[in-house]
């Protein structure tokens, strides 16, 4: 694999090393014993999964609404 951009960095004093023309938010950090540094990039939420919790709640939502425990309909006429 060929590197397409190669510069020196220094630690500040808060031990951050800043990333020129980063093209992600946020990265998953590996360091290894040898002292090399992995950063892979990352998105906070995998848009292709529903957590257990969100299925836990729309399950109870959805036997609410069989059992007829639901709210008054909302009127949007106004808007």
């Amino acid at each position: 694999m060929e590197a397409i951009k190669q510069y020196d960095a220094k630690v500040d004093g808060k031990n951050r090393v800043t990333l020129r023309g980063a093209q992600y938010e946020y990265y998953n950090v590996k360091e290894y014993d040898n002292g090399c540094y992995l950063l892979e990039p990352r998105e906070l939420a995998v848009p292709e999964e529903i957590s257990a919790r969100t299925l836990r709640d729309m399950d109870k939502a959805v036997n609410n609404l069989k059992a007829g425990k639901v709210p008054a309909p909302i009127d949007l006429s106004d808007f």
